[in-house]
């Protein structure tokens, strides 16, 4: 069978691990900056509309899940086909609608349905013990203050929308709001950013 190319990539890798001083310095902390980097690259490619510079971005956020594969491959942890596996196996089981209709709680043309059925199938499956389990501290306030938002009602708690006047309640009220109306708060704002620094 012929090679893909994302089995070269994986060779790729490997190799310039061995063979490229700075490739070989890294860690999977020290890689931490780029892959942030590169995610807000992608994002960056995905507003400017052009698929070309999309493509491109993927890739190099693609590298940075080969590179994180290679080290773990390296000391003997697990590889990009590990990686895949595990996605494959996580995207059947949490899609029973596709892969076992038969086990199915939503109906295969509900996308609510189906968002509902993921999260509870991802709830069985992770079986935290507080509220924010799971949800990283270094995410952006606005999206923190969504997911904050959407477990909370998921449990049953009803949200006040917060009255102050300070900035963070108003911050956290927008945030409230944007959840409710399906919105990204943060692509929001930087749409609204873009709308006044752009020449008038």
């Amino acid at each position: 069978m012929a090679e893909s190319e994302l089995d070269e990539l994986a060779g790729v890798m490997a190799r310039l691990r061995r063979e490229c001083a700075w490739k070989a310095n890294q860690t999977h902390e020290s890689l931490t900056r780029y892959l942030l980097e590169e995610t807000y690259e992608v994002v960056e490619a995905i507003e400017s509309g052009d698929p070309a510079h999309l493509r491109e971005e993927l890739g190099d956020l693609l590298l940075q899940v080969y590179f994180h594969a290679a080290i773990a491959a390296e000391d003997g942890q697990y590889d990009i086909n590990d990686v895949a596996g595990d996605l494959i196996a996580k995207l059947v089981r949490r899609n029973p609608h596709v892969f076992a209709p038969e086990q199915a709680t939503a109906d295969p043309d509900d996308a609510a349905g189906i968002d509902a059925q993921w999260e509870r199938i991802k709830a069985d499956e992770k079986q935290r013990s507080s509220l924010m389990e799971g949800v990283p501290d270094e995410l952006p306030a606005l999206l923190r203050a969504v997911k904050a938002v959407e477990r909370l009602e998921r449990g049953g708690t009803a949200v006040r929308v917060p009255d102050g006047d300070g900035v963070g309640d108003q911050l956290l009220a927008l945030a409230v709001r944007a959840q409710r109306e399906g919105l990204d708060p943060e692509q929001e704002l930087r749409t609204a950013i873009r709308r006044l620094i752009e020449p008038r």
